[in-house]
């Protein structure tokens, strides 16, 4: 066996998104926090990236994350979110299987029948909390960043769709939120390929004439794209979830469930205290409430939790052979 690098990581499932977590093999990263180290990463070291990720080793609907020491005194570890299209600010789904893996691997002390874990991720510090039965993650629930309604009812002209109607809100990434029915595409699984081609329109759409700015960091840009299907309310939602550069999201989305509640929130739809379920297109669901609110750069804004389940489906080590011709992986 011939082999320039050796990546050892945990595959995981959330809800159905599958989601690869490395565990070793990757030094300290630069950075003062986490928000530099993931632009450090961007600039200098995105091949591990698409490696981990793209084709051969990875796919196009792959979530991934990777491991390391926490740049702050109060966080067991630090995470950068990585996917095909780049790395994330944060990510729900991504940080259910993160902790998950820790305690099914033994790399945080496991207490029962709850864990705490703090996790030092981009958008700040997101505190994870493990129902923990026999050893085993039963269930993650995580508390998100301050998650705010950024607009209600704008409008864009989008290619091939004419004048679409959409909502905009933030849970740690910017979602456009957009009635199916508008469009006249059925909620069914033979409708994949529309669905994903009419998010992928909307969401160039509104990053050329209104990418949203989140008003403290600075963020910017819509990747995901909510479709909401028929029959929904602010109990309980069903949905399609649109990333980009235009692949369907397995899960229900965590930080898209942090988003909707805002935006519910925001219209007088669904107050604290309360379960709001997000169903995915699979079927899955996290259970999200809300717990307080806030402000964010003057912007109402509420705080969320949000539950979910993930499984480990594999553990291995990923080999880079240095005479492998696709060295930082391909898409097609």
């Amino acid at each position: 066996m011939r082999a320039r690098r050796i990546i050892p990581a945990v595959d995981a499932h959330c809800e159905g998104l599958p989601v690869r977590v490395v565990t070793g093999g990757v030094p300290p990263m630069p950075g003062e926090t986490m928000e530099e180290r993931r632009q450090w990463f961007i600039e200098n070291s995105d091949d591990l990236r698409t490696l981990l990720m793209c084709e051969p080793r990875g796919h196009g609907s792959l979530s991934g994350a990777i491991l390391q020491p926490s740049t702050r005194d109060d966080a067991d570890w630090g995470v950068l979110f990585i996917e095909v299209t780049g790395v994330l600010p944060m990510c729900g789904a991504g940080t259910m299987a993160v902790a998950t893996v820790l305690v099914e691997t033994g790399m945080v002390e496991v207490e029962e029948p709850y864990t705490t874990i703090r996790l030092d991720v981009p958008i700040g510090v997101i505190t994870a909390t493990v129902r923990v039965q026999d050893g085993r993650a039963e269930s993650v629930t995580i508390e998100n960043v301050p998650s705010f309604a950024h607009s209600y009812g704008s409008t864009v002209d989008v290619p091939g769709y004419g004048e679409v109607t959409y909502d905009v809100a933030f849970g740690g990434n910017f979602y456009a939120f957009v009635d199916l029915d508008d469009l006249g595409i059925p909620f069914a699984p033979e409708s994949r390929g529309r669905i994903e081609e009419a998010g992928k329109a909307i969401m160039a759409a509104v990053n050329e004439h209104a990418p949203p700015v989140h008003p403290v960091s600075g963020f910017s840009g819509c990747n995901h794209v909510v479709f909401r299907a028929p029959g929904s309310d602010a109990r309980r939602t069903r949905h399609v979830l649109i990333n980009h550069p235009g692949w369907l999201d397995r899960s229900p989305g965590g930080t898209g469930t942090s988003a909707k509640m805002a935006q519910l929130h925001g219209q007088v739809e669904l107050g604290l205290d309360t379960d709001f379920v997000n169903e995915s297109f699979i079927g899955t669901s996290f259970t999200g409430r809300l717990i307080d609110t806030t402000t964010v750069g003057g912007l109402d804004a509420v705080v969320p939790t949000v539950t979910g389940r993930s499984w480990l489906t594999a553990m291995g080590q990923y080999l880079l052979d240095p005479a492998d011709p696709f060295p930082a992986g391909y898409t097609v």
